[in-house]
């Protein structure tokens, strides 16, 4: 493994202002280690902590080291999020509605929120961002599928865009600051989500695959209303995330640590987490290396019964059907939800009573709905945001 250079603070500082770009030896990324190496790596992390003071003394530095990596300070304060609620459709046991957010002013953080349409009190809540693909993932019927099944079982749900993909496309998806940039649009969908009445604050969680795992599991680190997480295909030792939206910012590395995305997921311990897993990807090592490591971690809490592993070693890179079942179980189980509406009489999940539908249908802004006119356009201008 090379030696990584690293800027002093007040270097990175100057990065954050100017918008430069950074220095690449500071970053993690892709298959940053060999398998190996990334098993390695664990075993010596494992060797600074002992017990919960030292492992939470550690975990203190991980968690800054996201932060500061990020240049999370560089962003405004929590501007007014001035939604756009529109166009509500009613279907079998849930309802969708186009939305749109400002996480910054000007900057719009564009979804859809799928609703139970059972008369309840409050209601727990999932936030679901998601991963890469070919086409916006968003519109695709498995992220739908997943979306209004859980709304059908008693969830309030908030999907919504990458930055640079479906209708978010102020700024490239590449994004020089876009790990910075996903983050802080994961924590304002999260004030959304808290934002509505309806909502249970003490009940939300959070479920994304692949870059969607990454956001799940950075926010999850970083902000404690998240209380349940379930990061798909995505918690690996040895690979850090292939996109410039997941690892083009030092959030594993600074002058006095070195991290890696299973310790980053291990912040969230002692709260209910599941890992999902397969065995055609880099989470092919999961039930052997990851899951014991964090594992591990809960035990000093004495919470080994909160974190769980779902590995299926004959599926791919994906948040196919077998996967959701898992995660439907789960969130089920901590979230107080319920798998009736959603199990047909042998007691199996069945997604067919779920209404695909199309781009233009589930699109905030169109011809009659557009954009306001004082929306931010183009990289330079996104990162002028931050310079106010």
């Amino acid at each position: 493994m090379k030696t990584i250079s690293i800027l002093s603070v007040c270097i990175l500082s100057a990065w954050f202002s100017a918008g430069a770009q950074i220095d690449t030896t500071l970053l993690c990324r892709g298959n940053y280690y060999t398998e190996a190496e990334g098993k390695a790596a664990l075993e010596k992390a494992a060797a600074t902590w002992h017990n919960r003071q030292t492992w939470e003394q550690r975990a203190a530095r991980i968690r800054r080291g996201i932060l500061e990596g990020a240049g999370m300070n560089r962003f405004p304060g929590d501007a007014p999020l001035k939604p756009i609620i529109r166009s509500k459709k009613t279907f079998d046991g849930y309802t969708v509605e186009n939305v749109a957010i400002e996480s910054m002013p000007g900057f719009f953080v564009t979804g859809n929120l799928y609703k139970p349409t059972a008369r309840r009190k409050s209601y727990p809540a999932v936030l679901s961002p998601h991963g890469h693909a070919k086409e916006p993932p968003r519109f695709t019927e498995g992220v739908q599928k997943r979306c209004a099944t859980l709304a059908r079982m008693g969830a309030i749900v908030f999907v919504y865009d990458m930055i640079g993909v479906g209708e978010s496309d102020q700024c490239s998806h590449k994004h020089p600051q876009g790990v910075a940039l996903q983050l802080h649009n994961s924590k304002r969908a999260l004030d959304f989500l808290s934002s509505l009445p309806e909502v249970d604050k003490k009940r939300i969680a959070m479920t994304g695959e692949s870059g969607g795992g990454t956001q799940t599991f950075l926010l999850a680190a970083t902000d404690d209303r998240i209380a349940v997480s379930v990061p798909v295909v995505m918690v690996s030792a040895h690979f850090f995330g292939g996109c410039i939206c997941e690892s083009g910012m030092p959030v594993h590395k600074s002058k006095d640590h070195q991290t890696s995305n299973v310790e980053i997921a291990a912040l969230f311990a002692p709260k209910p987490m599941l890992l999902i897993s397969d065995g055609k990807d880099w989470t092919k090592n999961t039930p052997g290396v990851e899951y014991p490591y964090i594992r591990s971690v809960y035990r000093l809490y004495g919470r080994e019964r909160n974190i769980e592993n779902l590995h299926l070693p004959d599926e791919g890179h994906d948040y196919g059907f077998s996967k959701r079942k898992g995660a439907y179980a789960f969130l089920a189980k901590h979230l107080g939800l319920s798998l009736k509406p959603v199990t047909d009489t042998a007691g199996v999940v069945n997604e067919d009573s779920v209404t695909i539908q199309t781009r233009d249908e589930l699109a905030v802004f169109d011809a009659r709905h557009p954009r306001p006119a004082y929306a931010v356009k183009g990289d330079d201008a996104v990162i002028g945001l931050l310079r106010r």
